[in-house]
């Protein structure tokens, strides 16, 4: 784990997050144990988010694999449990046009096709679980911040047709006033499908409930502690006991276990996202902004704010969080997220805040996910990096190594070359890693520039 990255109190594995998600999950419906003494099994996970707990499900279901899955907090402690609820399409920081130039037009159209069987990965399992997992809405809108963005996000939705041959809504101030709502700053919008909202912890909870069902086996509260190979097998020590393994894949995303084996070192660049939920609105003061949409929403800065309305008329807005991670920045980036809120719909600027929290994003060095193989024991696969979309990306992810690892025709190759370019294998370690959160800053300020000079 990097704890050098960040303050310490970002990885306290035994304290839940104050979150909207955590006050309104419910009773948990997963019934793992921490570990205790020594198991054996066919493949062992590393963390119990959405692709460690996806990878489970359908080891167990499709192929009756033996899977262990050893979660260092409670299952939906970690990312999988407390962001904001978009199952949306996305994944990547790169540009569409960036993304053309760097992979060519049918593997990006490959790419966006993954994005939304990936959104509709999650219906589905929610369907068939029975997860009760608050699904909201129908699409995502990106809303423009000025008239010069909606200009550009017209220009950028007519392309977007074209290349991935899906439709782009387009609506302009006062068809987005009637559907979405009215602000000071909305002057349009584009709808995005297929997209929804969710309760994600329910959501992560009920995933990892399925999959005991389903035959995995779930050891909450059981950190690794240490990782090597003997004989052959995996070893992954923890606490209160061992698990031997044939194989071995890593899920930990923002909360990436790099210290545990020298291929994760340097991979992956976990940023801060921090969210807070308002008391609820009332009828009058929802009607000042004539909000009516339950999709989630995202603004057209360059670092934007992303934000929905819960059931129950409360908003939830989210933003990027500072640098350190400590308590007193938290409430910094709390009250910046205050500010938004009365920037953006000035009638709800005296709107109390009742719910607080953080977590952990995770980028890689090629700005869209990586999933693959160690280059050296292509007994371990990995899933990680989904930019913040990581409610469908890592569902997917983690199905798709699932039957990856029990196709037995895979070979050595260390990359899941049936898979779309732009995830294929490690993304190139960062550059003297011990410089990734300098990395972060110099790239969020170049991005408030950019937003600056818009």
């Amino acid at each position: 784990m990097p704890h050098d990255l960040f303050d310490k109190s970002l990885y306290d594995f035994h304290t839940p997050q104050p979150s909207y998600w955590e006050a309104t999950a419910g009773p948990s419906p997963v019934q793992g144990k921490p570990l205790e003494g020594h198991e054996t099994c066919d493949v062992a996970i590393i963390g119990g988010g959405y692709t460690g707990c996806s990878a489970a499900y359908h080891l167990a279901r499709d192929f009756g694999i033996d899977v262990q899955v050893l979660e260092a907090g409670h299952f939906g402690w970690g990312a999988s449990g407390r962001n904001g609820g978009f199952c949306t399409m996305g994944g990547t920081f790169l540009s569409l046009k960036h993304q053309v130039r760097l992979y060519g037009e049918d593997e990006t159209r490959q790419y966006w096709n993954a994005q939304a069987e990936a959104v509709e990965l999650v219906r589905s399992i929610g369907d068939e679980e029975q997860i009760d997992c608050q699904r909201q809405g129908n699409g995502e809108y990106v809303v423009a911040e000025s008239d010069a963005h909606f200009e550009a996000m017209q220009k950028g939705a007519e392309f977007k047709r074209k290349l991935l041959q899906r439709d782009y809504k387009v609506l302009d101030q006062d068809e987005f006033r009637t559907l979405g709502y009215d602000a000071p700053h909305q002057h349009g919008a584009v709808l995005e499908q297929p997209s929804f909202g969710l309760h994600p912890l329910r959501y992560a909870q009920g995933l990892a409930a399925a999959a005991e069902r389903r035959g995995a086996t779930l050891h909450p509260h059981s950190k690794v502690n240490a990782w090597h190979k003997r004989d052959g097998v995996h070893v992954l020590e923890t606490d209160g006991g061992s698990v031997t393994a044939k194989r071995v894949i890593v899920a930990g995303n923002g909360f990436l276990p790099e210290n545990l084996h020298r291929q994760l070192r340097g991979r992956a660049l976990p940023l801060q996202s921090v969210i807070v939920v308002t008391r609820p609105l009332t009828g009058d003061e929802q009607a000042a902004h004539r909000w009516v949409t339950e999709n989630p929403v995202v603004n057209s800065r360059h670092v934007y704010v992303y934000y929905r309305m819960l059931p129950g008329n409360r908003l939830m807005i989210g933003g990027r969080g500072d640098f350190k991670g400590t308590p007193v920045g938290e409430q910094t980036t709390h009250a910046y997220l205050g500010a938004e809120i009365a920037r953006l719909w000035p009638e709800w600027a005296h709107v109390d805040m009742e719910y607080k929290w953080r977590g952990l994003v995770c980028f890689s060095s090629r700005l869209s996910p990586t999933i693959g193989r160690f280059p050296d024991d292509p007994s371990v696969y990995f899933g990680l990096a989904y930019h913040g979309n990581g409610v469908n990306n890592a569902t997917w992810a983690g199905r798709e190594i699932a039957r990856w690892l029990a196709g037995g025709n895979s070979g050595d190759d260390p990359k899941p070359m049936h898979l779309p370019a732009l995830v294929r294998g490690f993304a190139p370690r960062f550059p003297v890693p011990g410089l990734r959160k300098q990395y972060a800053r110099a790239g969020v300020a170049w991005h408030k520039f950019r937003d600056w000079l818009g």
